[in-house]
């Protein structure tokens, strides 16, 4: 049960917050609980129908009403909200949130969350085997629904995945001593490989230690508040590895293309 001053936005309770996730709101917050239940804002999300990223509002039907009582929504019970893309008014997502006692929680919902969110990974397809993509997104999966323990084995999965490629383009090298590697812990064997692993790895190679506490310590809502930012981690590296990627790919065209500009010449 979320009951921390960090309370969710409009945009993060709606697109992000897991199914039946409890946000309890003090007596001093209840207009931030308010906020969502009366949400009129505009934001930027994924849109199925669209296949991109749309702006999306409120469609309140032919009655809009907005509470300006703080505590009115506390025992609302459930209610609906509807967003619509304003490129095509007629994409539109449907949410079902429960208030009781203080506590919002989204008890329904469509499109899914794993679908509004797994559009912006695609892109890691590009540097993650396709095994390793598809547990990616099965965390992603596992993690819009409340599933926090499991999602974590995933992504520790993709973040050896990470350590095991850097290791086998190391170790073929003349002065690589594979059993020093062997013997070494994951925190040691990073830094042994910290030439070829990306920065933002090897500067918080503290991700691992804490991706196996969540397996085999934490409980499921720890490693579900702790799962967008090991993700973004994740995310951060295999961006990092995308530019390297690229960076190498133009640096292979300029060269064949200055190549060939010279034999003309």
């Amino acid at each position: 049960m979320t009951n921390i001053k960090n309370y969710p936005s409009s945009q993060k309770f709606l697109i992000e917050t897991p199914l039946y996730e409890v946000v309890r709101y003090e007596d001093a917050d209840l207009e931030l609980g308010r906020q969502i239940v009366y949400f009129d804002e505009i934001f930027d999300s994924y849109c199925p129908e669209c296949n991109s990223h749309s702006i999306f509002e409120r469609s309140w039907g032919k009655h809009k009403y907005i509470s300006d009582d703080s505590a009115g929504w506390i025992n609302r019970g459930v209610f609906f909200i509807e967003i619509k893309c304003t490129r095509d008014r007629e994409h539109r997502q449907l949410f079902v949130l429960k208030a009781v006692d203080q506590t919002l929680q989204k008890i329904g919902q469509f499109p899914s969350i794993a679908e509004l969110n797994l559009f912006d990974v695609k892109k890691y397809s590009k540097v993650l085997e396709k095994k390793y993509f598809r547990e990616l997104t099965k965390a992603i999966g596992l993690a819009s629904h409340g599933v926090g323990v499991g999602s974590f084995v995933y992504l520790r999965r993709i973040f050896e995945f990470l350590i095991e490629e850097s290791h086998v383009k190391l170790s073929s090298e003349q002065s690589w001593d594979e059993e020093a590697y062997k013997r070494a812990r994951m925190n040691e064997k990073i830094e042994i490989l910290s030439a070829e692993l990306p920065d933002f790895l090897v500067e918080n190679k503290s991700m691992y230690s804490i991706l196996s506490k969540g397996i085999h310590e934490l409980s499921e809502n720890d490693c579900l508040k702790a799962f967008p930012i090991i993700k973004i981690g994740i995310e951060i590296i295999l961006d990092e590895k995308i530019e390297k990627l690229n960076k190498e790919k133009k640096l292979a065209e300029a060269k064949k293309a200055l190549a060939e500009l010279s034999s003309t010449i």
